[in-house]
């Protein structure tokens, strides 16, 4: 609903007050309306993202990189329609003249930084050191149990970092704008970390 949209439910009743008071009214039952189609927007992206978190964990979990991709495009559109009902949420309390309500203590938003992810061995950094490639291979072959082991380490944390996320801006409604557009972000982030993470995995491990 627009302004000028409330102001033609109005209209002008010169001086018949008890027309003016039957409009106000049906006007008030209108913006409340209004205002729960917006909470059920809200409720209805909580449960979207409640179903992409999920979702996300199992093509996680089974290393399907396009089926995440669209899984994030899915939230893009999610936050999206939440967005779309700021301005009217605001609107329509200002003309029921309700105070804005109270902000939720929202959870932080945690970046993950390859610097954060447990180091990968490598012979190349054995304090030892090696002088012929014949005992630098078989250190390697040595090393590869801990390398396979640190490598799904890498991306079970960051996989989990993906869903919390969402999982989070999911508990959230997505009703905060600047913590839902962070948030998303952040899982693109992870999403992109977490590839980085198979490419590595691949390139060690074959």
């Amino acid at each position: 609903m627009t302004s000028s949209q409330l102001a033609q439910a109005v209209g002008r009743f010169d001086g018949d007050t008890p027309a003016m008071v039957t409009a106000a009214i049906q006007t008030a039952g209108r913006a409340f309306s209004e205002l729960d189609a917006c909470d059920n927007v809200i409720d209805d992206a909580s449960e979207a993202g409640r179903a992409i978190a999920d979702r996300l964990s199992a093509l996680l979990a089974a290393e399907t990189p396009e089926g995440v991709e669209r899984e994030l495009d899915a939230l893009d559109a999610v936050s999206a329609r939440v967005r779309g009902t700021d301005q009217t949420r605001q609107l329509l309390n200002r003309v029921l003249g309700r105070e804005a309500p109270a902000k939720r203590l929202l959870p932080t938003v945690r970046h993950l930084a390859g610097a954060d992810l447990p180091g990968l061995p490598s012979s190349y950094t054995d304090e030892e050191g090696f002088t012929d490639f014949l005992t630098m291979a078989a250190r390697e072959n040595e090393l590869e149990p801990r390398l396979r082991e640190a490598h799904a380490e890498r991306l079970g944390e960051v996989a989990a970092h993906l869903v919390r996320v969402v999982e989070q801006a999911a508990a959230m409604g997505f009703a905060d704008e600047a913590f839902a557009q962070e948030s998303v972000r952040e899982a693109r982030h992870g999403y992109e970390l977490w590839v980085r993470c198979l490419t590595e995995r691949r390139r060690d491990l074959g």
